[in-house]
């Protein structure tokens, strides 16, 4: 299988499970099933991909989650990954690293109420993620000014995420604009933990 066809199969299986849990979601499953939750990893948590990261995520069905790494720039610019896409030379900073599945595939978190256009889910009012190839093509050239990009995809089997929290590798914080696309990530982490540690003293 080339790598074309496995990502392009990837993206089709993503988009159906994602679109499948949303209209679970709006027409009255249980919230813990269809909600979009911003994850921090507590300073316990060492791992060498995850450790010290933010991530956002959401539940796709059947006890599995998708999410992105916020919080990983690489030194790779769109310019870079797509050197003979004028547009992309004029998006600055970097790709993010959003997670080790699919990672020659790009991603788009775009801050919107309204729908980027055709491969885009909402990952809570303010926030849509974008999929197709297409439209994330769209969002280059018009709307990157409100959107983060990313190169892979964190990828959760049944029950793998419900294990991590009970095992206490994360704290759970509410998908905020301003925390899912900020300005800066540096010492964002930081700055998490420490509110996710008051809340948690009841402060």
């Amino acid at each position: 299988m080339s790598v074309q066809s496995r990502i392009a199969g990837f993206l089709a299986r993503l988009l159906s499970a994602l679109a499948m849990a949303w209209v679970a979601g709006v027409y009255g499953a249980d919230l813990s099933e269809s909600e979009t939750v911003l994850l921090v990893a507590r300073p316990e948590f060492r791992d060498p991909i995850y450790g010290e990261t933010i991530l956002i995520a959401r539940p796709i069905g059947q006890g599995r989650h998708v999410g992105f790494i916020l919080n990983k720039p690489t030194q790779i610019s769109l310019a870079d990954a797509f050197p003979g896409h004028g547009p992309s030379k004029t998006v600055p900073g970097p790709i993010y690293l959003g997670g080790p599945a699919e990672v020659d595939a790009v991603f788009a978190l775009v801050a919107s109420h309204d729908s980027p256009g055709r491969g885009s889910i909402q990952l809570s009012p303010d926030v849509f993620l974008v999929i197709a190839a297409d439209t994330v093509d769209h969002v280059i050239e018009f709307e990157a000014e409100r959107a983060r990009f990313f190169a892979g995809a964190v990828v959760w089997q049944p029950g793998e995420l419900n294990e991590e929290l009970r095992r206490g590798a994360w704290y759970v914080l509410d998908p905020e604009p301003d925390l899912v696309l900020p300005r800066k990530t540096d010492g964002m982490w930081q700055q998490l933990v420490q509110r996710a540690e008051l809340r948690e003293n009841g402060i």
